[in-house]
């Protein structure tokens, strides 16, 4: 039986032996995994994440309006991904793809500049502040002692609540729903063809 091309890619690359230096270098055989097994599991958790390489500038170009923002967002948003992602590969030797997260980005834009008023500029300078204070946090055990801290329950509801918040943005972004000074949100223009284009996928 011919073997595919990919299948004969992934073995010039883990080597002839069973320890070839991908195996070597990230301990896959360790772990009870194969390298294809890994290279199948990285193509799909890039494909469950792409759509953020398009929603991420989408959002944050109603908060950064300069000429020519969409684009330099959607780069920005590649290369953080992709040097995130080599950081937790290369140095913590861990699968996991790391990206910008929808929660964040919605807040930085629709409340704490669309929202509150801040100048985009300053909203960077204090998510940049918070990076680093997050960064000592962790180097330092503080973030471990502060989750520990916090009761199951209250991580359940801030997931959900952020679920939640997404949920309304992307509602409004389809036009299900609209904003109401009565009750908040009403209901949207149903007759739209950008609603029901979002309701098929």
């Amino acid at each position: 039986m011919r073997r595919k091309p990919v299948a004969k890619t992934i073995d010039r690359v883990r080597g002839s032996g069973s320890g070839g230096w991908l195996d070597d270098r990230f301990h896959v055989s360790n772990r009870g995994s194969t390298v294809s097994t890994e290279v199948r599991a990285g193509i799909t958790t890039f494909l469950a994440m792409a759509y953020i390489i398009f929603v991420n500038p989408s959002i944050l170009s109603n908060a950064i309006d300069f000429e020519g923002a969409f684009p330099q967002l959607l780069t920005v948003t590649c290369v953080a991904a992709a040097v995130g992602t080599l950081i937790m590969g290369l140095w913590a030797n861990l699968p996991f793809a790391l990206a910008p997260g929808m929660g964040l980005n919605a807040y930085f834009t629709f409340t704490v500049v669309l929202g509150s008023g801040y100048e985009w500029e300053t909203a960077l300078g204090a998510v940049f502040v918070s990076g680093i204070l997050f960064l000592v946090i962790s180097v330092t055990g503080l973030r471990t002692w502060i989750l520990d801290a916090i009761p199951l329950y209250l991580k359940h509801a801030v997931t959900a609540g952020i679920g939640a918040f997404l949920a309304i943005i992307g509602f409004q972004g389809s036009g299900l729903i609209g904003d109401s000074p009565a009750t908040l949100v009403t209901r949207g223009d149903w007759t739209s063809p950008t609603l029901w284009l979002a309701a098929g996928g």
